[in-house]
């Protein structure tokens, strides 16, 4: 797949929908801090760091990218099934987008991507999909557009507390991504 593909440039890239899934915790839940303490400080109050279990809770988020445009999050409440993949997402936002912008659609080899269901409503609603590889994440620059949002959230002070400010956090953070750094991602 990408050996065919290397040599293609804006004229195909340019008019790919880039969607993905991904999840966004409160907090950090690996537990991995490093400490400079001196003796006998090994309990003091500023070497003690609460722990949230399971990273205090979290979010799924659905985003659609494209060079020059970019779709609106989709918060996932839940387990995403096929039948809610087409649904909420793909009847009311991608067919729409899609036609609007004369696209294709490129999403994983995630089961309710590829759930027959979805195959036939994508079929039967004419939108093209890009064949993608499996288990190839790096090659799609929406992971990237993941990275730099979520370097976005942590960087944010103070941090979101609970899920609502996770969800306004998300948001504006995605807003906040210029447009040009999404284009020379899917550029690259």
């Amino acid at each position: 797949w990408a050996n065919a593909h290397i040599r293609c440039r804006l004229s195909l890239w340019g008019v790919v929908l880039f969607t993905d899934e991904s999840r966004f915790s409160l907090y950090r839940a690996d537990g991995r801090q490093r400490v400079w303490r001196c003796v006998g400080e090994r309990f003091a109050y500023v070497n003690v760091v609460d722990r949230v279990a399971h990273g205090g809770g979290g979010v799924m988020v659905w985003v659609g990218v494209c060079y020059g445009q970019r779709t609106q999050v989709h918060f996932i409440d839940g387990i995403l099934n096929a039948q809610r993949y087409r649904d909420e997402i793909l009847r009311p936002i991608v067919v729409p987008f899609i036609h609007d912008h004369h696209l294709m659609l490129q999403h994983d080899n995630a089961q309710p991507h590829v759930a027959r269901i979805c195959i036939q409503f994508l079929e039967a609603e004419n939108i093209p999909v890009l064949v993608w590889p499996a288990y190839s994440p790096d090659t799609s620059p929406i992971e990237h557009v993941w990275a730099a949002l979520d370097r976005r959230i942590q960087q944010r002070v103070p941090g979101p507390a609970n899920i609502q400010q996770l969800h306004t956090a998300i948001e504006e953070e995605r807003t906040n991504i210029p447009q040009a750094t999404i284009n020379n991602l899917i550029n690259s």
